[in-house]
């Protein structure tokens, strides 16, 4: 299948992958509605990209044992996405999720919501540490290499060295690329390493409740509206009454 994520045929984990193909990911050395209102708010603020160019968004997830059922609804509500891009221009998605012992890969770049779907649909979670640092130098080598307008991440937990993971970051920083750091649940040292992520590459952190499909795919729909049209896409998504400002004014 194009596009499917897969190791390379002589496999090594810490392979560097090429610009946009398939394979292995290089190994890295308050309530809900008031963070989803701040990150609507924080990414407002950031500045906007340029008109006419395609939006292209890295998807990554966290695909360790416990994380199936939110693989699951992220896999139903990655339509939201494309949806709400299509209303602004073009949107582009390289799939990234890291799973059991050293594996982390990262798919090519997806056009249709019915590509990723199949994808997504085809992985399996299993039992692991988490890999973040491994996400961020595979998005900071396609930023260099084609050009990347934002990460999600969607995860519930850290444990790896944060200081590694604040040099990824903040070079991602430097090329612009913001990090949404969408966070299920209240884990403490999750929280804090996600925020100083979002904070180093100029992005914003949220947190959503565990299992709440509508808090999610009102974020996915946001930072798909970000990556497609920048700023002012993402401020009439807010004025909309289906868009973030119905969510909004719905959680108050």
């Amino acid at each position: 299948m194009s596009g499917e994520p897969t190791r390379p045929k002589s496999f090594d984990p810490v392979a560097q992958s090429a610009s946009g193909k398939a394979g292995s990911v290089p190994e890295a050395r308050q309530s809900a509605a008031e963070d989803i209102a701040a990150f609507v708010a924080k990414a407002r603020a950031m500045s906007p990209h340029a008109p006419q160019a395609r939006g292209r968004l890295i998807f990554a997830l966290d695909a360790t044992m416990s994380r199936q059922p939110t693989w699951d609804m992220a896999c139903a509500l990655q339509a939201d996405m494309f949806r709400e891009a299509a209303t602004i221009g073009t949107l582009d998605i390289r799939l990234v999720y890291y799973r059991g012992l050293n594996e982390c890969r990262a798919s090519t770049w997806v056009s249709d919501t019915a590509h990723l779907a199949r994808l997504m649909s085809g992985i399996a979670c299993r039992g692991g540490n988490t890999q973040i640092g491994r996400v961020l130098s595979d998005a900071r080598a396609e930023a260099v290499a084609s050009g990347v307008r934002a990460i999600v991440f969607v995860g519930d937990a850290m444990e790896e060295p944060i200081d590694d993971l604040c040099a990824r970051a903040g070079e991602l920083g430097l090329l612009k690329v913001p990090a949404f750091m969408f966070q299920e649940g209240d884990d403490s040292t999750a929280e804090r390493a996600f925020k100083e992520i979002a904070r180093l590459t100029g992005g914003a952190w949220c947190r959503f409740d565990p299992g709440a499909a509508a808090q999610l795919r009102e974020l996915l729909r946001a930072a798909a509206a970000y990556a497609a049209g920048g700023r002012e896409a993402l401020l009439r998504l807010s004025r909309t009454a289906g868009g973030a400002a119905g969510l909004l004014g719905q959680l108050r």
